[in-house]
């Protein structure tokens, strides 16, 4: 019962306000059939902020994460050294569509994570939320750094 509990305040947390505000740089909103979530994020988007990511944190707020936004469409690989939390990472598209997801990054691990092609944005969170909340490849992110003529989902 007490699962069932934290599993609802998180939902509550991630989903309060959600369909009432407009796009902000320091938010992203996810989409889908098993239905919507905001995070607040911090904003990788040069070399070096992209390189440093969440390595040497000891913890990240439940509805935190960082979105690493790339200058054009890439295929970036990942990797977990230094990094001292699980996370997931959803790849995005030009579009805002979610097309790989890779849950629970283990700390340390050095085996590269592929994004594969078309990718320009990858948003991190606590490993084992995308589950959690039923989060799958086909989801829409929304964010005001996605070209708005093309976005699936754009700001209002």
């Amino acid at each position: 019962m007490s699962k069932l509990l934290a599993t609802a305040a998180i939902w509550l947390a991630l989903l309060v306000g959600v369909a009432q505000a407009s796009c902000r740089e320091d938010q992203v909103d996810l989409r889908g059939p098993w239905g919507q979530a905001r995070f607040t994020v911090e904003i990788a988007d040069t070399d070096a902020l992209r390189a440093q990511g969440l390595m040497h944190r000891e913890r990240l707020a439940r509805t935190a994460g960082m979105l690493f936004i790339y200058e054009a469409p890439t295929s970036p690989s990942f990797w977990m050294r230094n990094t001292l939390i699980p996370l997931d990472m959803l790849f995005v598209d030009p579009t805002g569509q979610v097309t790989r997801l890779h849950e629970n990054a283990q700390p340390h691990d050095e085996t590269p994570i592929p994004g594969g092609p078309n990718v320009l944005m990858v948003l991190e969170i606590n490993g084992g939320l995308s589950a959690m909340l039923g989060i799958s490849e086909g989801s829409e992110l929304r964010h005001p750094r996605l070209d708005q003529s093309i976005a699936l989902w754009p700001c209002e």
